[in-house]
């Protein structure tokens, strides 16, 4: 059975710069001001599990009941849920595979209404590790239980597609303006 794995930020999630495009202003707007530079570093820390959400707020000065506020300036990509419709339609199971805190991906998925179409998440916070390091796509090989030979992967960073390609995973770089027509052809082939 052949797999479709998609990144969240940047694929499923319009934005794919979330801390340059979402995090820092928001953080700056609560704040008034802030430097980018611990928010980046504390974001890495939370999104490989070294720090709680919690305190990953706290780190930015910032009360953690204003994390549904922040998770509300994302967006679903456009036709990402078709996308996940024609996969489901065709019995091919879709996993999501995002350097992201676990709680507020969990949070995203099911506001933004994807969790439902989906057989797995391997998140970094969750795994203590990000890609493009080549240990989190093992895991998700793992975790699936679909054979590297067998899945696709989308994510709109380069160094992760040639990462998991260098890991045998056939990958696609995802291009907003290009849609997701490549990779429907692709689904499309695998129902032959």
């Amino acid at each position: 059975m052949s797999c479709l794995v998609l990144d969240a930020m940047g694929v499923m999630f319009r934005s794919g710069h979330v801390v340059t495009d979402l995090l820092i202003p928001f953080i700056t707007e609560k704040t008034g001001a802030f430097d980018g530079e611990v928010i980046r570093s504390a974001y890495l820390e939370a999104s490989l599990g070294n720090i709680s959400p919690d305190e990953f707020w706290k780190q930015v000065d910032l009360a953690p009941d204003l994390e549904d506020e922040y998770l509300s300036r994302h967006s679903i990509s456009p036709g990402v849920t078709g996308l996940l419709s024609h996969a489901k339609k065709s019995g091919m199971p879709v996993w999501c595979l995002s350097n992201d805190l676990s709680r507020w991906s969990v949070k995203l998925r099911k506001t933004l209404g994807i969790e439902q179409y989906l057989s797995g998440s391997i998140i970094s916070s969750d795994v203590g590790v990000r890609k493009p390091n080549k240990e989190i796509y093992e895991i998700l090989i793992d975790s699936s239980g679909i054979k590297i030979e067998d899945i696709l992967f989308v994510d709109d960073q380069e160094k992760n597609v040639t990462a998991s390609r260098k890991v045998g995973i056939e990958s696609i770089l995802y291009k907003p303006e290009k849609g997701f027509s490549d990779v429907k052809e692709w689904i499309s082939k695998q129902a032959l």
